[in-house]
């Protein structure tokens, strides 16, 4: 028993946790800068970048422990859609280097502080 437990002791001690990271696909794998040229030469495609925005907030909402975030609504009345974009728009200027999903963490990051309902 003492040699079973020598070995698993040995075998997990070198496997660091490490945090898991995603692949994000789709328009949030792009690059904030990219995001902004594409909003100035095609403004509807705002309405899909918004809309992967949405669904990748309603994703980490769905993943979080239970408890966490209960309420969070994602488009609040003080703060709707056009704020949200502005804010996307806002933050990926000021962040050219950083992903769009970088940007829509931080969005979800201003709507917790937001308030819940």
């Amino acid at each position: 028993m003492e040699i079973s437990l020598l070995i698993l002791t040995a075998a997990t001690s070198g496997a660091e946790a490490q945090p898991a990271t995603a692949k994000i696909v789709g328009l949030g794998a792009t690059r904030c800068s990219q995001f902004s040229s594409d909003v100035q030469s095609n403004p509807a495609v705002r309405r899909d970048y918004l809309a992967w925005a949405q669904g990748y907030m309603s994703g980490i909402l769905v993943g979080r422990p239970a408890g966490t975030d209960t309420g969070l609504d994602l488009n609040p009345p003080t703060f709707g859609l056009l704020t949200q974009l502005k804010f996307l728009e806002d933050h990926c200027a000021g962040n050219p280097s950083q992903d769009f999903s970088d940007a829509v963490e931080a969005l979800y990051g201003r709507l917790r502080k937001e308030g819940r309902t």
